[in-house]
């Protein structure tokens, strides 16, 4: 496809996610720069062009004008902050200028992974649960950001390993999770899990919904992005993609945004 590009190795490092700003019209993304889980303070979040090129590779750095970000994972904006997850933390920065805004520390959780905004600017958060050898932690969770402070939607292992997270209509999440069994489910306000489904392949990584109810899932297992309808059928839509993270969607172009985890690059693909 003539849209399909990438950016190669040496331009980001590590990047676990993708998102488009699109009042900048500008794809951020989040660059954990070694170890997912070590308190570093060297990842970074880089500005591309919607044509694929570096506008500014350090945009947001940890060490840098005070910023204090570890291993960048899902990101999400609501109003004018960028919010970031951050192994137990939520860092806050001004989506125009990458300004630090604070953050918003999560007591007891050891895996924050994705991040998601509602059309009222509410803020969701995943715990992954997981301890540094990536072990079970027993801290699965989906978390509120209310007030400055992060309150619990749900909290228990039978989340399974919550990862991606959106925000499907309101008052309802949509969350997929890293298990073998690709098992995605909907999560109520009162933090009830319903519509429980399993995809082809598993692993399944970062979920975008689509104008409609669609949603796009990104699957390590298959090496792929799932198109998932509303009533659970899925069909592979885009494939070899290997270690595809969190993925973005840039709505203007109808492109998928596809960090590939173990090659240190980003794909842009248009959306068949």
């Amino acid at each position: 496809m003539r849209d399909t590009h990438g950016v190669g190795q040496g331009v980001v490092e590590g990047r676990r996610s993708l998102l488009h700003d699109p009042a900048d019209d500008v794809y951020l993304v989040g660059n954990i720069n070694g170890n997912p889980t070590a308190t570093d303070n060297n990842g970074f979040i880089s500005r591309l062009s919607p044509a694929g090129r570096v506008q500014d590779l350090r945009w947001i750095a940890g060490g840098s004008g005070g910023v204090t970000l570890h291993a960048p994972k899902g990101m999400a904006i609501a109003g004018d902050v960028l919010y970031v997850a951050d192994i137990t933390a939520v860092r806050l920065f001004d989506r125009r200028t990458g300004r630090a805004r604070g953050s918003i520390s999560i007591p007891g959780s050891t895996f924050l992974n994705d991040v998601a905004a509602g059309p009222d600017g509410t803020v969701y958060v995943t715990d992954s649960g997981l301890k540094p050898d990536f072990s079970p932690s027993g801290t699965d969770a989906v978390y509120r950001l209310a007030g400055g402070r992060a309150e619990p939607v749900a909290k228990s292992p039978d989340l399974h390993a919550p990862n991606g997270v959106a925000v499907l209509r309101e008052g309802v999440l949509v969350v997929v999770t890293f298990t073998p069994q690709g098992e995605t489910y909907q999560l109520t306000a009162d933090g009830r899990k319903q519509a429980v489904r399993t995809l082809p392949a598993g692993q399944l990584d970062g979920v975008v919904v689509l104008p409609g109810g669609e949603l796009l899932v990104s699957s390590w297992a298959a090496s792929a992005i799932f198109r998932v309808g509303t009533t659970g059928q899925a069909e592979q839509v885009i494939r070899g993609v290997k270690a595809p993270a969190d993925i973005g969607y840039d709505a203007r172009r109808r492109r998928v945004l596809i960090p590939l985890f173990r090659d240190n690059q980003v794909r842009i693909q248009p959306l068949p």
